[in-house]
Order: structure tokens, then C-alpha cells, then sequence
């Protein structure tokens, strides 16, 4: 009878021992990866303004200029030739007084009448933002100068703005079925200060030999 005892005293000792057993064991899973979320779109580039399409479009524009007879000139001293530019026949640097900003002297030239007098001076103007002139109003803005068998327009436009205003002075000038323009821009004082010179500039201009 004592040895049944301690028999099934020591089965019940391994089914415990069995329980706990299984009770320990490590279990592994499987887990189901979480798909990646999907990286958001690039965000769409800003459209370009209407300033800056109308600035694409005249860059990206064919401009005819002149290629007929042409005129020449001479420059005041202290004046030096510029880098070439797209569109013109010449470029001058006009220096300014002890380091401050200077003027510049743009020469073109395009074939035609380039819209007329009143078109071309209230281009200028646009770009000073000065508001357009009419018909009645040109021949006050306009100065005429004979030079040899050239008949020149001069103009001096100055902008708004005070102390960082500019002013332009120009000169157009119809030969051999083309318009030349002579564009002087630069800071008011500057180009107020150039005026006689920039006048004695456009009494030499005559065709080119």
C-alpha cells in the first residue's frame, strides 16, 4: 500500500513537472509587417506669375534688329566701353562719382519706326514708372536737334522715388530705314550731371564711314 503511494505520488510529480514545462516553452509568431506607408507626393512646383511668364516670353522672343548702314560716334572722356549685349551695337559705361553707381549708355537699333515717337517715349517711361503721354503732350517732351543730315529726338525722363530715383536721357534718331536709340540710365544726380556731356555725344554722331 505504501509503495501505490508513493507511485502515484511520484506520476503526479511528472505531470507537473510536464505542465510546467510546456507552460516555459518559448513561442514564436509570426507577425504580419505592416505594409509602408505610401511617401507622399512631391508637391507641385509653383506656377510662374504673370510678371514672371511676361519676362520668359520676351527672353524667349526673336527681337530683329538692324543690320543696314550704320552710324558712329564719339564717346566723352572718362566714358568706357561696356560688354556686349544681346540686341545692342554698343555699350557705355558711364563711371559715378568717388564709388557711387554709375550710369549706363545703351545703343540699339531696330528696323522701321519701332512703333513711332509716342510708343517709344512712353516705353521709357513705363520703365521709370511714369505714367503714358498722349499725342498732344509729345512735342513738349521732346527736344530736336539737327546733326548733319541726321534729325535727333532728345528726351529726359526722371522717376519717382527721391534719393534712389533715376533718370534717363535718350536720343532717337531715324536713318537708312531703321530707328537707333541712345538710352543714358543711371541714378538722377548722375545723369543730371552727364547732360551737356551726353548732349555733346549725340552731336557726333554721324554714318559710319
Amino acid at each position: 500500500m505504501r509503495r501505490t503511494s508513493h507511485s502515484i505520488l511520484v506520476s503526479l510529480l511528472c505531470v507537473m513537472a510536464l505542465a510546467g514545462c510546456r507552460r516555459d516553452e518559448i513561442r514564436t509568431y509570426a507577425v504580419n509587417k505592416e505594409p509602408a506607408s505610401a511617401a507622399p507626393p512631391p508637391a507641385a512646383a509653383p506656377s510662374p506669375g504673370p510678371a514672371a511668364a511676361a519676362d520668359a516670353a520676351m527672353r524667349n522672343t526673336a527681337v530683329d534688329t538692324a543690320t543696314g548702314p550704320a552710324l558712329a560716334w564719339t564717346a566723352p572722356e572718362g566714358w568706357q566701353a561696356g560688354p556686349e549685349r544681346p540686341m545692342r551695337k554698343a555699350t557705355l559705361l558711364v563711371p559715378g562719382a568717388e564709388g557711387a553707381a554709375g550710369g549706363e549708355l545703351a545703343v540699339t537699333a531696330f528696323p522701321g519706326d519701332v512703333g513711332g515717337n509716342l510708343a517709344n517715349v512712353n516705353r521709357w517711361r513705363q520703365q521709370l514708372g511714369l505714367p503714358p503721354i498722349g499725342e498732344a503732350e509729345l512735342g513738349a517732351a521732346l527736344q530736336h536737334i539737327d546733326v548733319g543730315s541726321l534729325h535727333v529726338d532728345v528726351v529726359e525722363l526722371a522717376g519717382p522715388g527721391g534719393a534712389s530715383a533715376q533718370r534717363v536721357l535718350g536720343a532717337i534718331v531715324p536713318y537708312a530705314g531703321a530707328t537707333w536709340f541712345f538710352k543714358l540710365t543711371g541714378p538722377d544726380a548722375l545723369v543730371a550731371r552727364e547732360r551737356e556731356r551726353f548732349l555733346g555725344f549725340v552731336r557726333s554722331i554721324r554714318p559710319a564711314s
